[in-house]
């Protein structure tokens, strides 16, 4: 077994506001704050940017709208260049429902993939998962994790700051694969 992170327990939401200001204020980069019910103004307390999902929504809508308005041209002015009512052989007013079409499409694929890559999906075991302290997080407990691949993360240091946050219970968390 190796270890995978230490875990610090805290009963109410101010308590775990205040560890998390500590913990960003110390410099850790792979920690995470885990809580029953979202928590107003941890983002900004854990120094959180917004989420970079957007980005691939919006390469992958303008991916749908670049093939739709592409595959219509060529249709219409190559592949099947057929005059009809006088017309002519391409516009963007009779391509754009394909291209919007496609637009939302690819940009929904597009969230999709960007949720799978950012969240380092599928992830069939986390370490986390068989705690059984961990287990009431979804109940009334707030726990801040420091994983151990931290750069910052010296075990003594770390255990001193997350006491000095004044946490109910501290624990190592082994992974057990």
């Amino acid at each position: 077994m190796s270890k995978f992170a230490i875990m610090a327990e805290y009963e109410t939401p101010a308590e775990i506001m205040a560890a998390a200001k500590k913990v960003h204020a110390a410099g850790y980069q792979k920690w995470d704050v885990h809580s029953p019910f979202p928590i107003h103004g941890m983002d900004d307390a854990m120094g959180l940017d917004n989420a970079k999902v957007g980005y691939f929504t919006f390469f992958g809508g303008l991916t749908g709208f670049t093939v739709g308005m592409t595959m219509q041209w060529f249709m219409n002015k190559f592949d099947y260049d057929l005059v009809v009512g006088g017309k002519p052989l391409f516009s963007g007013f009779f391509a754009f429902p394909v291209s919007y079409e496609l637009t939302i499409l690819l940009g929904a694929f597009g969230s999709l993939i960007g949720m799978f890559v950012l969240n380092r999906l599928p992830r069939h075991h986390h370490p986390l998962l068989a705690n059984e302290r961990f287990a009431d997080v979804t109940d009334d407990k707030f726990y801040v994790v420091i994983e151990c691949e931290d750069d910052r993360y010296e075990e003594q240091a770390t255990r001193a700051l997350l006491e000095n946050t004044h946490a109910v219970h501290i624990e190592m968390v082994e992974d057990a694969q």
